[in-house]
């Protein structure tokens, strides 16, 4: 999830000592210390702007992130809410509360929350994303692949997409098709160790060893822990 930024004139405080701060020198103040991992203070800070302002959905938003983080599902549910009773239209509360139910294991809420984000924002790739992932893992292969396929659509160098594409036509048998989206999402992402490690199995399986030992050798520099079993059984082809 990420913390909505409000641009305002930062404010020096030190010379504003005497004079109380305003709304949005609370907000600046409450984001900066969630940037630095003071959570407490970002949600003091954030608790001022809505005594000041009960009615800033913004507020409410980042008030639930910050209660996410400190694993006070229920407070940042009530956040995430809020936010939307004020602001109906704010498409980053819809998907936040998606995020919060998943991590929750509620996935037909979830589920609910991801379609209320679309129905605000069509264009919200991550919502389409997320939709599919809960579709794949029930299964439901071709409502996951309109779903991945859509959020490409959007953000056409989103390499997660291409990936969980891949996946898909993976599951579904469709051996090329599959290869064309993990390589496209390297392409993009040339570090992504999961698509290098999924082109390398289905290169093995296709038995041509050295794109499979060129794409193991690429998950590993990537950061992978690549299965020692797997590695095994490429060492007779190096």
């Amino acid at each position: 999830m990420i913390l909505l930024m409000i641009s305002c004139a930062g404010g020096d405080k030190t010379a504003k000592k005497e004079k109380p701060l305003s709304v949005e020198e609370h907000f600046e103040l409450a984001f900066s210390a969630a940037e630095r991992g003071n959570l407490e203070e970002a949600a003091s800070e954030y608790k001022e702007v809505l005594k000041m302002d009960s009615k800033n959905s913004k507020a409410h938003l980042n008030l639930g992130i910050v209660y996410g983080k400190q694993g006070k599902w229920k407070d940042e549910i009530s956040e995430y809410k809020r936010a939307i009773k004020i602001d109906p239209n704010l498409a980053q509360a819809y998907y936040n509360l998606g995020v919060a139910y998943n991590e929750r294991g509620d996935t037909n809420e979830a589920v609910a929350q991801y379609q209320k984000t679309l129905e605000v924002d069509p264009s919200h790739f991550e919502a389409h994303n997320n939709l599919g992932i809960i579709y794949f893992r029930r299964g439901k292969l071709n409502e996951a692949l309109v779903e991945y396929q859509k959020a490409i659509e959007v953000k056409p160098d989103y390499a997660r997409g291409y990936y969980n594409v891949g996946n898909v036509y993976r599951e579904k048998g469709e051996i090329e098709e599959a290869i064309a989206s993990f390589q496209r999402a390297v392409e993009i992402h040339p570090k992504y160790a999961e698509a290098h490690y999924a082109l390398a199995v289905m290169y093995y399986e296709k038995q041509e060893f050295k794109l499979a030992i060129q794409h193991a050798d690429l998950a590993g520099r990537s950061g992978m822990v690549v299965d020692p079993k797997f590695l095994e059984r490429l060492k007779p082809y190096r």
